[in-house]
């Protein structure tokens, strides 16, 4: 169990932090670029499900539910990412936390499940629509942005590739949703190729 009983420590004045193994990194090294960007996703995810809002259909109710257990990931991945492998070891154990196989494997089938409402897409679509829809979006477009970095880091260290697979597939979930909350696509603003021209 974490317990935080005192916010500040003053170790990170020097621009370093800590990481799980006990190690310091600097605080705008590649690791810690990712872990800031996947915290970035989390808290767009926390403005979607505010979008989404306390509405009492099931459908608000099954989004909103979804969306916090992504967020309970998202700590899991950020763990993963503060904890450096040993030998390429990403095994979890009662120590380590790690993103295994079948949070990915979770995030699938939510992904099958709403997409079956949806027509086929015709065009790419805008980030927009209602609300809710806009700002899970943000969180698509912020969980590639964390996703980038995470593939910039493996390029230096490696990486958990459960949690790769993870964050790809987290993005297409937060797609699909998106345009379930416009109305299951209805809503979706389309993209015109070229239409100011």
């Amino acid at each position: 169990m974490v317990k935080l009983n005192k916010i500040y420590t003053r170790t990170g004045d020097d621009g370093t932090t800590g990481l799980v193994d006990g190690s310091r990194t600097a605080k705008h090294s590649a690791r810690i670029a990712a872990i800031g960007a996947v915290d970035e996703a989390n808290s767009a995810i926390g403005l979607a499900i505010c979008a989404i809002g306390d509405g009492q259909s099931a459908q608000s109710a099954s989004h909103r539910s979804i969306l916090t257990r992504v967020q309970n990931d998202m700590f899991d991945l950020g763990a993963d990412l503060a904890t450096p492998a040993e030998n390429g070891d990403f095994a979890p154990s009662e120590m380590v936390l790690r993103i295994v196989d079948g949070q990915a494997t979770w995030l699938e089938q939510r992904i099958d499940a709403l997409n079956e409402t949806l027509e086929p897409l015709t065009s790419f679509v805008l980030p927009g629509g209602s609300e809710a829809a806009a700002r899970t979006h943000v969180a698509r477009a912020s969980t590639r942005a964390a996703e980038r970095l995470m593939t910039q880091l493996a390029q230096e260290d490696a990486i958990n590739p459960a949690a790769m697979a993870y964050v790809n597939r987290l993005s297409d979930l937060l797609f699909v949703m998106a345009r379930v909350l416009n109305d299951d696509g209805a809503s979706d603003v389309k993209w015109v190729p070229g239409a100011n021209r």
